[in-house]
């Protein structure tokens, strides 16, 4: 069996596996960006999160944040209010953190240049301790004035995923243009060349080469970095 079709395998057998996610489907936000990769023969997702305010519970003897040993008294992918946080706060018994979340992707891509068109990074998140031992350490002012912070960054969270739809559509389709302009023999060589080449290079400078190079003025126009995604090449061995 060839790589391709090996690779149509593994994409079947992954995307028929049950949503094992708290929520149990994808994201209202994401769903069309997550369709559009689906869609593709060469990605596949693996995991997604639209984005999210969440208020963790790391225990009493908690030294890191590590979510799965954490109680999740509050999580929404929407907005949310100073209410509902002062009441989930009352359920602390350590140390309670709220946090935005940015989007989250988990891309599998068949080859090397596939995974140059996705790969972006974000740092556009927010993680504040509120309480310690069950007590809590700041006023309700401050928590209001946090929420603030976290919702205004879920609204820009969900421009910037709107804009990479857009700019991840656009390179697709030239991509296809690419493609079914150049003769076969010439792809073939550009794609075994090009893997070489890169493969040597820094993963950093690798990166995004449709994204930022094409669409640079649409996914960079304020101050932030934008979107994170994770990408995996399918594997040599599998």
């Amino acid at each position: 069996m060839d790589r391709s079709a090996e690779f149509r395998r593994w994409k079947a057998q992954c995307l028929s596996k049950e949503d094992l996610s708290r929520k149990g489907s994808v994201d209202e936000d994401v769903v069309e960006l997550v369709q559009l990769l689906n869609g593709r023969e060469q990605f596949f997702t693996t995991s997604s999160c639209a984005g999210r305010i969440i208020l963790l519970d790391r225990g009493i003897n908690g030294s890191e944040v590590q979510k799965q040993n954490c109680c999740w008294l509050l999580v929404t992918h929407k907005p949310c209010v100073k209410d509902d946080v002062i009441v989930a706060l009352k359920k602390a018994n350590g140390d309670a953190i709220l946090k935005f979340e940015p989007l989250v992707l988990h891309v599998q891509c068949r080859q090397l240049q596939d995974a140059q068109i996705l790969a972006v990074r974000s740092t556009h998140g927010l993680e504040v301790p509120l309480t310690h031992k069950g007590k809590l350490m700041v006023t309700e002012e401050y928590i209001n004035f946090l929420i603030k912070i976290a919702n205004q960054k879920m609204e820009e969270n969900k421009k910037r995923i709107e804009r990479f739809y857009n700019c991840l559509q656009h390179a697709l389709e030239k991509e296809t243009i690419s493609m079914t302009s150049y003769p076969k023999e010439k792809i073939k060589e550009k794609n075994n060349s090009s893997y070489t080449h890169k493969k040597k290079r820094n993963p950093e400078k690798a990166c995004g080469k449709y994204i930022t190079e094409e669409n640079n003025k649409e996914l960079e126009n304020d101050d932030h970095d934008d979107p994170g995604i994770s990408v995996t090449i399918f594997p040599e061995d599998y």
